[in-house]
C-alpha cells in the first residue's frame, strides 16, 4: 500500500468514528439527558443548634416579655382607677358647690316640722331656675357680727307684699294666711313670740320675709328684716336623717 492509499484509509476511519461516538461519549450523553429529566432536589433545612448560653438568653428574653405583658394590664388598671376616682371627686365637688348640699338643723326654731339634729338636703339650683315661693323651707346666710352662720326658715312673704301679725295670726295684704304646717301644740294664740301684733311691713324687691314654724322660739324676719335673695343658699326639700324622720318638705 502506497502513501496515498494509507492517507485515504485513515481519513475513512476518522469519518466513521465521527458518525459513531465512543461508549464513553455515549454514556456521558445519556447522563446529561437523565439530569435534564430528573427534577431538582429539594433543599433540606438544617437544624440550628443552640448552646447552653443561647438557651439561657432566649429564656430570659421570654421571661422579660412575659413580665412586661403582666405589668401593662396592671398599669392600665391603675390608670383607669385613677381616672374614675378623679372624675368622682370632680363630680362630687361640682354637685356640692352648685347643685346639692346637706344642712344639719341646729335648734328648735322649726319645730315640729324639723327637730334639732335633723339632716336635710338643700337644692341649690332652685332659685337659679325660679323665684322663691311662699311656704318654701329655705336655708339662708345670716351675718352675725364678724361671723356668718346658716339658718333654716320658711318663706312667708314675697316681694311687694304687706306682712303683719294679728293675735299670732299672719296676715298678707289684709288676708289671713292659712298655715297647715304649724303644730297647734307649739304655736298657740298666746305663744307666738314677744310681739303677737307687729305692724305691716312691705317686702322689698328681690327679698323675702321668713319665719320659723316655732314662732315663739325663732329669730327671723321679725327681728332680722326681709332677707335678700342673694343670701338664700337653696330650698330644703327632704329630711334624710334620722331614717325614722324621713319626709318631704
Amino acid at each position: 500500500m502506497n502513501e496515498d492509499q494509507r492517507k485515504a484509509l485513515q481519513e475513512l476511519t476518522e469519518w466513521k468514528a465521527s458518525l459513531h461516538p465512543s461508549r464513553a461519549e455515549a454514556k456521558s450523553l445519556d447522563d446529561g439527558l437523565l439530569a435534564l429529566e430528573e427534577p431538582p432536589e429539594r433543599e433540606t433545612t438544617t437544624a440550628q443548634h443552640f448552646g447552653p448560653q443561647d438557651l439561657e438568653r432566649d429564656g430570659s428574653g421570654d421571661e422579660g416579655s412575659a413580665s412586661d405583658e403582666d405589668e401593662n394590664p396592671r398599669r392600665r388598671q391603675l390608670v383607669d382607677w385613677l381616672v374614675v376616682v378623679g372624675v368622682a371627686l370632680l363630680a362630687a365637688f361640682l354637685i356640692r358647690t352648685y347643685v346639692l348640699a346637706h344642712f344639719v338643723v341646729d335648734g328648735t326654731s322649726m319645730a315640729s316640722t324639723l327637730e334639732d339634729g335633723d339632716r336635710v338636703f338643700v337644692n341649690k339650683l332652685s332659685y337659679r331656675l325660679h323665684d322663691p315661693r311662699r311656704g318654701d323651707v329655705v336655708v339662708l346666710h345670716q351675718l352675725d357680727g364678724a361671723t356668718q352662720r346658716d339658718l333654716i326658715k320658711r318663706v312667708i312673704g314675697l316681694p311687694g307684699e304687706s306682712v303683719e301679725m294679728r293675735s299670732c295670726q299672719v296676715v298678707i295684704d289684709g288676708r289671713q294666711l292659712q298655715e297647715p304646717y304649724l303644730d297647734p301644740e307649739v304655736v298657740t294664740p298666746g305663744n307666738c313670740g314677744p310681739d303677737p301684733d307687729f305692724q305691716p311691713v312691705v317686702v322689698p324687691d328681690d327679698h323675702v320675709f321668713v319665719m320659723g314654724d316655732n314662732r315663739a322660739g325663732s329669730q327671723d324676719s321679725r327681728v332680722l328684716g326681709a332677707i335678700d335673695d342673694d343670701d338664700l343658699v337653696g330650698r330644703a326639700f327632704v329630711v334624710f336623717w334620722p331614717a325614722g324622720s324621713w319626709k318631704w318638705l
